[in-house]
Formats: C-alpha cells, structure tokens, sequence
C-alpha cells in the first residue's frame, strides 16, 4: 500500500503522456479557448453527473451564473453557516442578502428543520445547500421538495462531492442547479475550474452566455469566466479516472481507516461518498484540519444562534486519505 496519508493531487500519473498529447492537440489546433477539448470535457462530466455541464473558469462562475439566472438581487438567499465563505460571498456578490441556516450533527449539512424555519420567516428567493466533506446532505430530498413547493431556487454547492452517488443518483439533480469546484486539492483538480450542471436548458443556455461576457446576443450581462482549452484537456482525463480513485479511496477507507476510526461520519444505506474528506468525531494527532474550523456567521459577525454549526466546528477532525495508485 502507498502512503495514503501524505498529500497528493489526485492525479493519476499514469495519464501523464495522454494529458501532453492532449496539450500538443490544443497547441497545433490555434485555438486556446472555447473549443473542442471544453466541449470534450462538458461532455464526459455530463455523462457522469447525468446532467448537461457547462464548464467555468471557477466555481464562482458557475455559482454567479446560477444566482444571476435566479435573480436574486435585491432578495434572500439562505446559506448554511457551516460551509466555505465562498457559498455566502457568492450571494452577496449578485446582489441579495444572506440569511444562515443551522445544520445537522450527523451529517454537517444543511438541518430541514432550521431551513423550513428560515424560509418562512426570510421568503427567500434562492437557497444554497453544500454537500460537505465529499458526501450528500441526508435531507438533500425533504429540502429539494420544500423548495420545488414554495417557488425557492435551490443551488447544490457540490465543491466536494465529485464522485459522491446516492442509490445511483448523483449530487447537483436535486436543484435547479450543481456547482462544482476543481480547485488544486479537489478529488477532481485542474488547479482552477468550475463546473455547473443543470436539467434547466435554459439555465444552461443562460451559464453558457453569463461566463463570455453574453456573447453573442449580449442579452445577459456576464463576464469572463471561461475555462481554457488546456484546462479543459486535464479535466477530461481526470474525470474519465473518476470513478477509479473515488473507488480506491472508498477501499482503503474501508480496509485500513475504519478499524481505526469507530467514531466517525457514516453514511446511510445506497450513499457513496467522494471522501474528499475522511471525518472523524474524536481528536487525533495527525489531522488535515477541520473540513471548517469557524463558521460562517462567526465570520460575518451575524448575531444568530446556530448551536449545531457552532458544535461541528469544534468537534470534529479530518484524517488524511490521498490518492495514491
């Protein structure tokens, strides 16, 4: 076994010499961005997500285009607290105000109960719900219903959960939108990029345009938030290796982790995680961290009780699992 437990970029050297094949064809091809590889990669996540994919240059991109798209300027969007400040910053970037949502102890996901609350004392007009830690939020089905119900446009902060699987059904086809990140230590990394997958065509046609400026009609005021062609190839191969490193983290979490770890984060029957993050309820010694070590009301100063976010935040510890073929 290789040393799951020291860092690396989750990717696959074996696909060194295709990725510079890949690179030679963009350089001999004159055509740098918006082209052929970009299509490719959309391509194979939609695939894979079992959604159409609209690749960004980040996941502000695509989570910009979903709220622009959702116009919630001047409106609500609930945010849970126990998420990246990149989920509430987004929001406030287009324009609305942020409400925090408390999460569950179980799962470190947005809670029903505090979201249903929430939504009929704020009416908001969007709401985010982050799939933390690599797997799916529990309730991910009551809070989609809930929102489909009262007109709420749901978005899946799905930044760490490539790979993640629930009875087969995959994160972002819930909402009305999925945002992906690929950051540099993401279990799918292009160093930067984002992607969003929708059902909603015309939400696709809209992220299409938002991320070139709206070009061509200029209907929708967008900016650059394009993915670059050699970007674009190392998504491809690595989303094509996808399903192999989610499996051989599973397997060694199973085989090596587990019989170490009792108290940790379980899932339910049907439900795969990612394990962009292995977390676990009790301190350890050689830790990556917290998934979030302050929440996000914490940060913005917000004056409301989310004694659940509060608790995950102090209670919890990331083992290291890298993969390593």
């Amino acid at each position: 076994m290789n040393d799951f437990s020291s860092f690396a970029i989750g990717f696959d050297q074996r696909d060194r010499d295709r990725l510079h094949t890949l690179w030679d064809e963009v350089i001999d091809s004159q055509r740098w961005s918006e082209g052929d590889l970009t299509q490719r990669f959309e391509a194979a996540w939609g695939q894979w997500n079992a959604a159409t994919a609209v690749a960004t240059s980040s996941w502000t991109g695509g989570a910009m285009a979903a709220l622009e798209f959702a116009a919630v300027r001047g409106e609500t969007v609930l945010c849970p607290s126990n998420t990246f400040m990149a989920t509430p910053l987004a929001a406030l970037a287009a324009g609305a105000d942020v409400a925090f949502v408390d999460c569950n102890r179980d799962d470190f996901c947005l809670s029903f109960d505090d979201f249903e609350r929430k939504a009929q004392e704020h009416k908001p007009r969007a709401a985010f719900i982050v799939h933390i830690g690599g797997h799916i939020a529990f309730e991910i089905e009551k809070i989609a219903a809930y929102c489909k119900s009262e007109g709420i446009f749901l978005i899946e902060d799905c930044a760490h959960a490539h790979g993640a699987s629930w009875n087969g059904r995959r994160p972002g086809t819930w909402g009305d939108a999925g945002i992906y990140s690929l950051y540099a230590t993401k279990t799918i990394s292009t160093g930067e990029g984002g992607v969003l997958v929708s059902g909603n065509e015309d939400l696709i046609a809209f992220a299409r345009a938002y991320r070139n400026y709206g070009k061509p009609e200029h209907e929708v005021a967008g900016l650059n938030f394009r993915m670059s062609e050699f970007t674009a190839a190392l998504g491809l191969v690595q989303t094509e290796r996808m399903e192999e490193i989610v499996t051989w983290k599973n397997e060694v979490a199973r085989r090596e982790l587990d019989p170490i770890y009792p108290a940790r984060l379980e899932f339910p029957d049907g439900m795969v995680s990612g394990l962009y993050k292995y977390i676990v309820l009790s301190e350890i010694e050689k830790s990556t961290g917290k998934v979030y070590d302050q929440p996000c009301h914490r940060i913005m100063g917000h004056s409301v009780e989310m004694p659940n976010s509060d608790w995950v935040a102090q209670n919890h510890w990331c083992v290291p699992l890298y993969y390593r073929p």
